[in-house]
């Protein structure tokens, strides 16, 4: 096990780099923040490429590690300087990034999430962990969405990005793909056309489009859906988060 001491350290500058969505893709790897993420990537096959850990974690988990995945031990203000955290746990992994984008042609079996221009990462990272609860296949990140491998962005998916199919795409196409195979496409848009949610029948292959947090789907995609639904509020706030009008859309079409 390697031990590192300096922040300036080459390989704790390249580390650094992952903290940027530029750093990411350029070395194709990402960073992951924390125990519990580090253990969901060792339990369902991450690829990880490094763990490091302070000697605390180290003590604590070096029975948990897998073999062959190199350990670096660091110190306290290295591990400050790979977190965007006060006070960060002190234990990291690099991993893979997946394969950015796929065609159409990967659909298969199941319910999918597509997200057009979602802005928040925290927004990005409770969707995709909702989407694992309520069992979807996977999630389509449309043109405009932020990147779904920030830091924020994990600490929200709590690790549910190893649980199911992220990717890249172009939604016109998707949406396209899915309705000429006979597949029903849900838009959420707030239009004397849509439809109130709760009276559609829960099915087990569709896809659901949740758009921008300030101004809702393209129009060109709520012009390619099925359906597009609302959600009704019986209470006195005219909007909802859009991570929690995803919530419920998730669970509400999808057959349990």
């Amino acid at each position: 096990m390697e031990k590192l001491s300096s922040v300036q350290n080459s390989r704790v500058k390249a580390w650094q780099k992952l903290q940027s969505k530029k750093g990411r893709q350029a070395s194709q790897t990402y960073l992951l923040d924390g125990w519990h993420l580090v253990e969901e990537a060792i339990k369902h096959d991450g690829k990880l490429h490094a763990i490091m850990a302070t000697p605390e974690q180290l003590a604590q988990h070096q029975d948990e590690l897998p073999l062959g995945v190199p350990v670096f031990e660091i110190n306290d203000d290295i591990a400050k300087k790979l977190s965007d955290l006060v006070t960060p746990q002190g234990i990291f992994a690099e991993v893979t990034l997946p394969v950015a984008s796929r065609s159409p042609q990967f659909i298969h079996d199941g319910a999918w999430l597509f997200l057009d221009g979602i802005q928040d990462p925290g927004n990005i990272g409770t969707m995709v962990r909702t989407a694992d609860a309520a069992g979807y296949s996977g999630v389509v990140f449309g043109q405009g969405t932020v990147d779904p491998y920030s830091a924020k962005a994990l600490r929200a998916m709590q690790g549910s990005q190893f649980h199911l199919t992220l990717t890249v795409g172009d939604l016109a196409e998707w949406t396209a793909a899915f309705t000429q195979n006979g597949l029903n496409v849900y838009g959420t848009k707030l239009d004397p056309s849509a439809a109130d949610l709760f009276t559609i029948p829960a099915q087990s292959q569709f896809a659901l489009i949740m758009g921008n947090e300030g101004q809702g789907m393209r129009t060109d995609l709520a012009e390619m859906t099925t359906q597009n639904l609302y959600i009704p509020l019986t209470g006195q706030a005219e909007s909802l988060n859009v991570a929690v009008a995803a919530g419920i859309a998730m669970f509400a079409l999808k057959n349990r």
